[in-house]
């Protein structure tokens, strides 16, 4: 057998680098490298179209073990374990209790419940975590800022009168001034008093942490991906920083802070910001001198994103949501929610919230992903995707701490317009569909109907409208990316009048079947009503057509080089009956517009504004 195996590698001999720059080179006849095949990524780094064992030269990442110092490989040495963790906003805690108690027999292992401050008492910790083991779960809490340490104290002494080991609890209590702060604009500054004791409440719970970067609000926000890492390390890096100012010994600092990430759709570089992330965070906490290696851990919570989430197809976010879960799953992640497809629209509901939960049951018990400890390792693409994002991040790291560290950078409102600008561009993207949001801007449903669908309007922390609240700093845009398409099909929809297109289809039977598909997918992402057709003999026979099926648009369908001759005539026999479109972007396209063309789409065009545009003038 050996000597067998050793038969069929010896007839393959290596084939070095130069040699497929060489045969790439040759298939590209002429084309330039880096244009065709090299991806810059939003981070503002390159990624190559192949790596090989020679690009591992020298990468650090590589040599540790799942478990060792500085955790790039994982905080975990034995399994891959992860929390399946689903949330509850609790009205009643009675119903709360209840359906927590039910969904724990449903796979879920990690409870999150969000509390109101003014109910806050013993008989009502009591009623909430009636028969749900303590020592079995992970249990997450969040409440007002102003009283997390009265619910610390609370869980503290619920916890010691059940008996309970202390020191076997596992979970959270989410206090995150400075994420407030960019979240809803309200100054939680003065903060290092309430942390500090918040702390100091919560020091005999060794494995519950108190102090939390919810790095998922950038992630929500639009932040790149380097950008939500450099940012969040800086944020753990000013509250560990102040907590050792005001005399929290660096150990017990270090371990209660908590990470909490999104987790976007871009499959490979998520993977590798969770191991970039913990190698970064175990070096910062490293120079604080902490008593043990187990202190520079970073105990990373991991959230599906709902920038990209969409009101429209919005099954197609079971799709998003299962590659992110599986990013972060591989990743290494110690916690995990997947977000209920159907939360932009409406409060999820008991189905939405199943199948959320079976999403990581499947990686678990289908796919067994909690068994392998960083699958990834030694993917000469994703060890340098590590390195690279490290880099990116640190940078923006090393940037924010030389202008005077996280605090400063959110009173200064640096962070926020950072992320707003990201934000900004990936609109911007999507608009000309540079970033793809399938079902939205790109093959839509043609036929869907939003109904009684709308989006959920966004909260201010005292329960108003979002604008309701006095904001002395900056806040972060939460618009989704598809906020601006869902808006125009919102409008053509409530608006009563759906405008219908008709492709006029002639010509070149390849080019005329894909420019109609092109336009058919272009003008149903505004809810419009679209007709394709098999082809006509004339352009008076298409025109006469359309104008029996009560077209409001007019499409020519047909090769760049049959425009010169069809699309004239075309729009002569429309007569300004209908709007007339062609679908691209001819050479003849100036001649076109001299002969009073106006209306051209194709991949260069901003979609969006185009169809803004088309609704100004149909509806």
């Amino acid at each position: 057998m050996a000597d067998s195996k050793e038969k069929l590698f010896s007839d393959f001999p290596g084939v070095s680098t130069d040699a497929w720059m060489e045969k790439i080179t040759a298939d590209l006849k002429g084309a330039d490298f880096e244009k065709k095949l090299v991806w810059r990524t939003n981070e503002g780094f390159k990624v190559k179209p192949f790596y090989r064992q020679e690009d591992l030269e020298g990468l650090k990442t590589t040599e540790g073990l799942p478990g060792q110092f500085p955790y790039v490989r994982g905080t975990k040495k034995d399994d891959n374990t992860w929390f399946v963790r689903q949330d509850i906003k609790v009205v009643c805690p009675k119903e709360a209790n209840a359906k927590a108690l039910d969904i724990l027999n449903k796979g879920v292992d990690s409870l999150g419940f969000s509390v109101k401050a003014k109910d806050l008492n013993a008989e009502y910790i009591e009623t909430l975590l009636n028969d749900i083991c303590a020592e079995c779960v992970e249990l997450n809490f969040s409440t007002c800022q102003g009283h997390t340490v009265e619910l610390a104290k609370l869980l503290v002494d619920y916890f010691q009168k059940k008996g309970y080991d202390l020191g076997k609890l596992q979970g959270s209590v989410n206090y995150d001034p400075m994420g407030k702060m960019m979240a809803k604009g309200k100054d939680l500054s003065n903060f290092v008093a309430t942390a500090k004791e918040l702390v100091e409440v919560l020091a005999p719970l060794s494995k519950f942490r108190c102090i939390c970067v919810n790095a998922v609000e950038l992630n929500n926000a639009g932040s790149y991906i380097a950008q939500e890492l450099g940012y969040a390390l800086a944020w753990g890096n000013e509250y560990l920083g102040k907590l050792v100012e005001a005399g929290v010994p660096a150990t017990l600092a270090a371990k209660k802070i908590k990470f909490n990430f999104g987790i976007s759709s871009n499959y490979f570089l998520e993977i590798a910001k969770f191991r970039a992330g913990r190698m970064l965070w175990a070096n910062i906490v490293n120079e604080y001198k902490p008593e043990c290696d187990c202190a520079c851990k970073m105990i990373a919570h991991a959230e599906t994103s709902t920038f990209n989430l969409t009101l429209f197809d919005a099954h197609v976010n079971l799709l998003r949501t299962q590659t992110e879960a599986m990013s972060a799953a591989l990743a290494g992640v110690h916690s995990m929610t997947v977000t209920q497809f159907d939360k932009t629209y409406e409060t999820p509901d008991e189905f939405s919230e199943r199948i959320a939960r079976n999403q990581q049951l499947l990686l678990k018990e289908e796919s067994h992903f909690n068994k392998v400890v960083d699958p990834a390792a030694g993917s000469y693409y994703i060890e340098n995707l590590t390195v690279s994002i490290a880099k990116q991040a640190w940078d923006l790291f090393l940037q924010v701490e030389d202008e005077g560290g996280m605090l400063e950078a959110i009173k200064a409102g640096k962070v926020q317009a950072a992320v707003n600008a990201s934000n900004k561009a990936r609109h911007e993207a999507v608009s000309k569909r540079k970033e793809v949001l399938l079902g939205t801007n790109q093959y839509p449903n043609f036929n869907e109907k939003a109904g009684e669908k709308s989006p959920v309007k966004a909260k201010c922390c005292c329960g108003g409208g979002h604008d309701s609240c006095e904001k002395p700093f900056a806040t972060l845009n939460f618009d989704r990316a598809a906020s601006e398409f869902e808006a125009l099909r919102l409008q053509t929809e409530q608006s009563g009048k759906r405008p219908k297109a008709f492709m006029l289809t002639i010509g070149n039977l390849a080019m005329r079947q894909a420019r109609a598909q092109f336009a058919c997918n272009f003008l149903a992402c505004a809810g419009y009503e679209v007709i394709d057709n098999l082809g006509f003999p004339t352009v008076e026979e298409g025109v006469e057509a359309a104008m029996k099926a009560g077209a409001d648009i007019v499409v020519l369908c047909s090769s760049d080089d049959e425009y010169a001759e069809y699309a004239v005539p075309a729009f002569k026999a429309l007569d300004g009956r209908a709007m007339f479109i062609v679908a691209g972007a001819p050479a003849c396209m100036d001649d076109l517009k001299a002969a009073g063309i106006e209306n051209f789409i194709h991949v260069r065009v901003n979609v969006l504004d185009t169809l803004k545009e088309y609704n100004s003038k149909l509806i």
